[in-house]
């Protein structure tokens, strides 16, 4: 089987996630049409609300790169079943695309979503003009 570049990207910097607080580290993978991948993991903060989340970063880093449209984002955490991305990352993943496919990936198992699915009724640039 090929390995899926994307979740090595995700698991590989959820070993690099800075959780001192929560202990719950999560990396990401954003993957584009074109088949680049950029990783992001969790920076978590003494002062709580400016930790970012891994699928966040991850999406910032593709951005710096001249990155604006993905097809999908891998999200690899410790916990089964795998966790979905937070309401403000989902938001923000809206904002590239509502057919991105987001690939929770855990220890044992994954699911899968769209991320229409995850946001419904998404508040998107669309709406902005």
């Amino acid at each position: 089987m090929k390995a899926d570049r994307a979740v090595t990207a995700a698991w590989e910097a959820r070993e690099r996630a800075y959780a001192p607080y929560s202990g719950f580290r999560v990396g990401a993978a954003v993957e584009t049409a074109e088949g680049k991948i950029y990783p992001g993991c969790n920076v978590e903060n003494a002062s709580f609300g400016l930790t970012l989340c891994a699928e966040r970063a991850a999406i910032v880093a593709a951005v710096a790169a001249g990155a604006t449209s993905f097809v999908r984002l891998v999200v690899a955490t410790d916990r089964d079943p795998p966790t979905p991305p937070c309401g403000a990352c989902r938001q923000v993943m809206a904002e590239f695309g509502l057919d991105a496919v987001v690939d929770g990936v855990g220890p044992e198992s994954s699911r899968k979503w769209q991320v229409r699915e995850l946001l419904p009724d998404a508040f998107t640039k669309d709406q902005m003009a």
